[in-house]
């Protein structure tokens, strides 16, 4: 039986844990070459071990630009091009609902959307194929997709797109969701 990534290149950011972690493994599982970075030297090395093979991890922070460059040019030495390119960094930082700011938000979000685009930017084109790897990605999710949808996780609170959420969303914020106007 044939992998969906077989001969694939991609590149995960933060891949030391978590989502990036697990996503590392299932692309590796199937055919992937996998590239991993995270900021911390110890856990990058314990990730790679936990991986396994087709893996390699590399040092650095999306929001450094010089890290960016080390990173598209050991990709581009080792392997000649990306294919798939998984954005999964981000720093985030623990507030309560109701004190944050829009500069939390700023700060936050500027490491996981804006950077995607710089590194398409500021990437080397040749490096990221094109449909093939959009094709690629979406064959390896959609199954997962179909089977949500057939069947869902009764215990997972599914929700409407554009609704408030889980009805039991209530019980955490009461009547009305905590909000307030960052604009003022």
């Amino acid at each position: 039986m044939s992998k969906k990534l077989e001969g694939k290149t991609a590149v995960i950011t933060g891949g030391t844990e978590g989502i990036g972690l697990a996503t590392a493994k299932l692309f590796v599982k199937e055919g992937a070459y996998v590239f991993i970075t995270g900021r911390r030297q110890k856990e990058l090395d314990e990730a790679v071990k936990a991986i396994g093979t087709n893996v390699s991890g590399i040092q650095g922070d999306v929001a450094n630009l010089a890290d960016l460059d080390r990173l598209y040019e050991t990709v581009s030495n080792a392997k000649g091009r990306i294919d798939i390119v998984f954005a999964n960094a981000g720093v985030g930082e623990f507030v309560p609902f109701g004190a944050i700011t829009e500069e939390h938000f700023d700060k936050s979000s500027a490491n996981g959307y804006e950077r995607l685009l710089l590194d398409a930017m500021l990437g080397d084109a040749t490096l990221f194929s094109h449909r093939d790897g959009v094709e690629a990605a979406w064959a390896l999710f959609t199954p997962i997709l179909e089977a949500w949808a057939k069947d869902p996780d009764a215990s997972f609170p599914n929700y409407p797109a554009g609704s408030w959420g889980p009805a039991n969303v209530a019980t955490l914020f009461g009547d009305e969701p905590p909000c307030r106007d960052l604009g003022n």
